[in-house]
């Protein structure tokens, strides 16, 4: 069994909660209550598109390319 390490971006919701990506997956997304509720279903999502990559044959992606930046821009 391996062990993937990927890096995912939590942002308040404005209805609630918290929404949740993982930026290596496109499209790989959820939600919850809490920032422990959103961070354990997104290792679901995870997994989800892991097996739909595996599924198709797809590479699964390399979490030590998923890179972490902060942009600074004047308004």
């Amino acid at each position: 069994m391996k062990t993937y390490g990927y890096k995912v971006i939590l942002e308040p919701d404005e209805d609630g909660g918290y929404v949740v990506v993982c930026p290596s997956f496109q499209g790989c997304y959820s939600q919850g209550e809490t920032i422990e509720e959103a961070l354990e279903n997104i290792k679901e999502a995870i997994l989800l598109c892991i097996e739909e990559a595996e599924a198709e044959g797809e590479k699964i992606p390399d979490p030590s390319k998923s890179l972490v930046a902060t942009v600074t821009v004047a308004v």
